[in-house]
């Protein structure tokens, strides 16, 4: 039986990560993903995915380290079971296979980061910085969809939201969750509005995530 690994919250860092579990807030950070693939020794690996993303670079290390195990023999499905966006949708793409549930979603954007600060050469320079990390990211989803730089920046310029239908036809994704052989044929892209990929908080803890709202999205750690 294969082993399953959860990706599931908001992805953090190593260091961020006992923060999260301190505030009972539910998330994923690098080190306990590679201490699951040591677990799993070589063996088939089941990766469900339920994230709305979070720190790039540490979902960059979780997809190296998935892509890793893989290439070393041991084979890597990744299920999206709910949602797989920003930082989630780059892990996603580590999977030898990929399936998607026929109620969730993919979605890709531009990076972001929070709280920047400095002059016109600062904020010059930053835009570089996340220009950088945007192709960065496309490099993953290239690897799996064959699909060019350019075509796949676009769509992150337009923050995209894909069902599972649309997925497939963009390669995102190698099947559908639960179903036989027939694949479902798509429709065209949609772009769904932000507020629609949150989730709501349990009232006890709504206090406690504000000051963690913005590790929400994907963001670069500088």
């Amino acid at each position: 039986m294969a082993k399953r690994i959860e990706v599931k919250g908001v992805i953090v860092n190593n260091s961020d990560y006992q923060v999260y579990e301190w505030l009972d807030i539910e998330a994923t950070c690098p080190r306990v993903v590679h201490e699951q693939l040591g677990k799993a020794n070589g063996k088939a690996v089941e990766v469900d995915i339920n994230s709305g993303g979070g720190d790039v670079f540490a979902g960059s290390e979780i997809y190296s380290a998935l892509k890793a195990y893989s290439m070393n023999g041991g084979h890597v499905t990744v299920n999206i079971v709910g949602l797989a966006a920003s930082a989630a949708s780059v892990v996603a793409m580590a999977g030898d296979r990929v399936m998607m549930s026929a109620t969730s979603q993919l979605m890709i954007h531009n990076a972001w980061i929070n709280g920047a600060s400095g002059d016109y050469r600062n904020m010059e320079h930053m835009s570089g910085v996340l220009k950088n990390v945007n192709q960065t990211i496309a490099n993953a989803y290239h690897l799996k969809t064959g699909r060019s730089q350019e075509e796949l920046l676009a769509l992150m310029d337009e923050e995209t939201w894909l069902t599972v239908q649309q997925a497939l036809e963009l390669g995102f994704v190698d099947g559908i969750l639960f179903e036989g052989k027939g694949v479902l044929k798509g429709s065209n892209l949609s772009k769904e509005p932000e507020h629609t990929g949150l989730c709501s908080l349990n009232n006890n803890k709504v206090a406690a995530s504000v000051a963690h709202l913005n590790l929400l999205k994907l963001k670069v750690g500088i």
